[in-house]
C-alpha cells in the first residue's frame, strides 16, 4: 500500500513550556496527521540529550528524555500545584537549552516529591520490567550529578571497579529514584501518546543512532561491548573519511563496538536495545545503517579522520540474530553517505527498505536518488532533519540552473515546494515522509540541524503555533490524494 508520513521531532512540537513534549500539542499533531490522511509520523531519537543538545548523543542507548514529560499532565495528577507552571519559561523562538536545563530540573523534582506521596500500583511492575538497563542508568546519572555533570572518565578509579556497583547501588538507592521516577512517567506518557496515535490510524517510525556517546551508561557498564583501553577509554572513534563536502572528513568521537566479542556474546546488548526499540515505535531506523557493512575506524585523538581505516561490518549475520532473537523487525535502513560498498547486499539480503532523497538527486541522469528512479521498496524524502529544509535548499541554487532543474517538477502547484512534494509523492517508493517544514514552504529558519556544526541553533527550531490553518492542510490533503497515498 502507498503511504505517506510527516517528519517532526517531538521538541519541535509547539509549547508553553520551553520544548515541545508528550501533552497537549503532541494530541494535537496526531489529530492533524490523521485528518490529514497521513499514516505516518516520523520522530528524532526519543533519548535524553547532554552536550551540544543532540539526540543522537545521549548518556543512555535505553532511557528516555526527561524534558518530554509534559508539565501539565504532571500537573494533572496533583504531583505539583499548578502555580507551579509559572516557573517555566516559554520557548523565545527557538528553544533555550539552557534555561531548560535549569528549571526544568528544579521542577520534576518537586514533581518526584509529590509523587512519593501517592505512587501508582503499576510503578514497580514498570522498575521489574526495566530493572536491567533503569538501575545502572540511575546509579550512572546520581554518579555524575555528585560530580557536577562531568563525564564519567572523570570518575574515581573505585567507582569505575565492577566488584563496586552494588555497594554503590545501595550507598545510593534513595538518589536513584528520583531518575527511576523520571523513566517510569516518561514510558506513562509516551505509551498513553502511542496509544493514542494508534487509534487515529498513526504509527510512529522511531529513530535510533547507531553508535552511542563516549560519556554513556552503555559503555560504563557495559565495556567489553567497546573497543576500549584499560581505563574505559576508546582506542578508535567513529567517523566518515575525507570527501568532496568535508576535506578533513568528520570525527564523532563515538567509540567503536567490538563486533568480535559481541558476536561471541551472540549479540545480547543490541538485541536488549532493538527489543526496546521495537517496543517504543511501530517502525524503527537505524541511523548511519552502513555501519553494519562497513565502518570507518580513527584513532582516537585524532583531530581529522584523515588517518582512519575502513573495515567490515558485522553483516548479514548480525541481523539474522536479531530477527532470530526478536521475531518480525520493521526497520528502515538510513543508507547514506560514504563506505556504500557492500550496503546494497545487505539490503537485499534483509529486505529492509533503504532511503531516497529528493535534495540528493540533482546530478545526473541515473541517480538513485531522482524520484523517477526510486524502487518500490524504499522509504523517500524531500530531505532529511540533516539537510536545510527544500526552500532553503532550492535557493541555493543558481536561477538558471533552477528553471531548468524545476522542468521536472509536476506542474499544476502553485509553489515549487508544493511541487517538489509532488514529485516525490507521485514516485514508486512505498511510503514517503515529508518533513513539516516543506509541506509549511520554509527555508532554512526552519533548519534542524547543521552536520558537523556546533551550535545553539542545532535541534532548537519550533513548529509555528498556526501550522495547522486550514490552507497548510488543504495543501497537504490535495497532494496526498493526488499521489494516491491518502489512508
Amino acid at each position: 500500500m502507498r503511504s505517506t508520513g510527516i517528519l517532526l521531532p517531538v521538541f519541535s512540537l509547539p509549547s508553553d513550556y520551553g520544548i515541545g513534549g508528550f501533552g497537549r500539542s503532541a494530541y494535537e499533531f496526531v489529530v492533524f496527521l490523521s485528518m490529514c490522511g497521513q499514516s505516518y509520523w516520523q520522530i528524532l531519537p526519543l533519548g535524553q540529550t547532554s552536550y551540544g543538545d543532540s539526540p543522537y548523543q545521549s548518556p543512555s542507548a535505553f532511557a528516555g528524555n526527561p524534558y518530554f514529560i509534559d508539565p501539565e499532565t504532571v500537573c494533572g495528577k496533583g504531583y505539583v500545584p499548578k502555580e507551579a507552571l509559572l516557573s517555566l519559561t516559554p520557548a523565545d523562538g527557538n528553544i533555550d537549552y539552557g534555561r531548560l536545563y535549569r528549571e526544568r530540573n528544579i521542577f520534576l523534582r518537586r514533581a518526584y516529591l509529590g509523587f512519593l506521596e501517592n505512587i501508582p500500583g503499576d510503578y514497580y511492575d514498570f522498575l521489574r520490567r526495566e530493572e536491567e538497563w533503569l538501575t545502572p542508568y540511575a546509579l550512572f546519572m546520581v554518579l555524575k550529578d555528585r560530580q557536577g555533570g562531568g563525564t564519567f572518565l572523570d570518575f574515581d578509579g573505585e567507582t569505575l571497579k565492577r566488584e563496586n556497583y552494588d555497594a554503590l547501588c545501595r550507598e545510593y538507592s534513595r538518589e536513584m529514584d528520583y531518575y527511576r521516577f523520571l523513566q517510569y512517567e516518561f514510558s506513562v506518557e509516551w505509551d498513553a501518546l502511542h496509544a493514542y496515535a494508534r487509534s487515529r490510524g498513526i504509527k510512529i517510525i522511531g529513530d535510533i543512532p547507531i553508535y552511542v556517546s563516549a560519556d554513556s551508561v552503555d559503555v560504563w557498564s557495559n565495556p567489553e561491548q567497546f573497543v576500549l583501553d584499560a581505563d574505559l577509554r576508546p582506542k578508535f572513534i567513529a567517523g566518515v573519511p575525507p570527501d568532496d563536502f568535508a576535506a578533513d572528513g568528520q570525527v564523532w568521537g563515538n567509540p567503536l563496538y567490538d563486533w568480535e566479542y559481541m558476536k561471541r556474546d551472540g549479540y545480547s546488548w543490541w538485541c536488549r536495545r532493538m527489543k526496546r526499540s521495537l517496543a517504543l515505535y511501530d517502525k524503527v531506523r537505524i541511523d548511519h545503517f552502513v555501519g553494519f557493512s562497513n565502518y570507518y575506524s580513527i584513532p582516537a585523538g585524532d583531530e581529522t579522520a584523515a588517518r582512519g581505516e575502513i573495515l567490515p561490518g558485522p553483516g548479514y549475520e548480525f541481523f539474522a540474530t536479531l530477527r532470530e532473537k526478536l521475531g518480525k523487525m520493521d526497520i528502515i535502513a538510513e543508507d547514506l553517505g560514504m563506505l556504500r560498498g557492500g550496503v546494497e547486499e545487505l539490503l537485499a539480503a534483509t529486505g529492509f527498505p533503504g532511503m531516497r532523497v529528493l535534495e540528493f538527486s540533482f546530478s545526473g541522469e541515473d541517480n538513485p536518488h531522482d524520484p523517477k528512479n526510486y524502487p518500490k521498496n524504499c522509504v523517500a524524502y524531500t530531505g532529511t532533519h540533516d539537510n536545510p529544509p527544500f526552500m532553503g535548499f532550492w535557493l541555493k541554487i543558481p536561477l538558471e540552473r533552477r528553471r531548468s532543474l524545476s522542468r521536472r517538477f509536476p506542474r499544476g502547484y502553485p509553489h515549487v515546494c508544493d511541487r517538489a512534494v509532488a514529485y516525490v509523492m507521485e514516485s514508486e517508493a512505498d511510503t514517503v515522509i515529508i518533513p513539516m517544514q516543506d509541506y509549511l514552504r520554509l527555508g532554512d529558519e526552519g533548519r534542524i540541524n547543521a552536520p558537523a556544526v556546533l551550535s545553539d541553533k542545532n535541534w532548537s527550531w519550533v513548529l509555528p503555533d498556526d501550522y495547522a490553518r486550514a490552507s497548510v492542510a488543504r495543501r497537504i490533503i490535495n497532494i496526498t490524494d493526488a499521489s494516491g497515498r491518502r489512508r
